[in-house]
């Protein structure tokens, strides 16, 4: 299964509770839970180029599975990570003490983050 295509994201399951675990602020918390993304995937092989749009906010990261990149975050904050694929339509991204689970289902994205490596992700 390819990745490529343009994704308006539907859900992201545990966004308060994580976005309180890495220190945001409350009133970003609120506003953040009504901006919906658009991410505009292209895949090449193992290579993956990533452009998120949230409001007026662009976001370019490029990386390829299995290899250590910087992804540039939401907040500007340049961050190293592995993102691996898992099975045919998942993608987890490890970094510090965080792991994102994007999941795409037919059209949509859903993203599960957890913060702490004591969470475990729950079962699907």
């Amino acid at each position: 299964m390819s990745f490529s295509g343009k994704y308006q994201l539907q859900t992201q399951e545990n966004f308060e509770p994580f976005m309180k675990a890495i220190g945001v602020p409350d009133d970003l918390i609120q506003k953040g839970k009504d901006l919906k993304s658009v991410s505009e995937i292209v895949q090449n092989g193992k290579h993956f180029k990533l452009t998120i749009t949230t409001g007026t906010k662009v976001i370019q990261n490029e990386f390829t599975l299995g290899e250590e990149c910087e992804l540039d975050s939401m907040t500007g904050e340049k961050i190293k990570a592995v993102v691996k694929q898992e099975g045919e339509n998942k993608l987890v991204t490890t970094l510090k003490n965080i792991k994102s689970v994007t999941e795409l289902n037919g059209d949509t994205l859903i993203n599960v983050s957890w913060h702490s490596a004591k969470l475990m992700a729950p079962s699907a």
